[in-house]
């Protein structure tokens, strides 16, 4: 992928921040749903996959912590751990997708993605095991809530992310990955 400037990093990683605070509002608005979809992964793993790592782990740490200023969401005892589950596949997305090359766009994104939704699951439930929720959480526990109670979320990411990716890509918002062949 060429490279982008910094301030076009940084816009789309502002972007991907406000979307931080709006996209949990509108899934708020129906019970439990925050948990089901998990809207604010979306915008960080876009903003790890985009932008790199650096502006991927920004926007984990600023999305949450702004979205819990403004709205409430997510509550002060669960936004340190939000906040580090989310800088996990911000980072995670970033460096993957710097180092994932198939030679296709969407076999990159989807392999990229994957990675960084299974290390930042796996970072969320050890640090939430030892640390956030010590004593109090099972591996059990982990499974049904990011996996089972999740499933809808993880297909809504598995189907938007790359969408969105090829989209921006088409329309040359974001730099081409592989030069089209003549």
């Amino acid at each position: 992928m060429g490279e982008m400037s910094s301030v076009k990093k940084s816009i789309i990683t502002a972007v991907c921040i406000a979307l931080c605070v709006v996209l949990p509002m509108a899934f708020h608005s129906v019970q439990n749903a925050g948990r089901i979809f998990m809207p604010m992964q979306i915008p960080v793993l876009l903003c790890g996959l985009i932008c790199g790592w650096r502006f991927g782990i920004l926007c984990g740490l600023l999305g949450p912590l702004l979205s819990s200023f403004v709205t409430g969401m997510p509550p002060m005892p669960l936004l340190p751990s939000m906040v580090a589950e989310l800088s996990a596949y911000g980072l995670v997305a970033g460096i993957s997708t710097r180092i994932v090359r198939s030679g296709t766009l969407l076999a990159d994104i989807y392999i990229s993605l994957a990675v960084a939704m299974v290390v930042g699951r796996i970072v969320a439930g050890v640090l939430r095991a030892l640390i956030f929720s010590s004593g109090g959480y099972s591996i059990a526990a982990w499974m049904a809530s990011y996996f089972v109670t999740a499933l809808p979320g993880l297909i809504l990411q598995i189907i938007l992310i790359p969408s969105i990716m090829a989209a921006l890509e088409s329309a040359g918002l974001i730099p081409r990955r592989y030069p089209r062949s003549r």
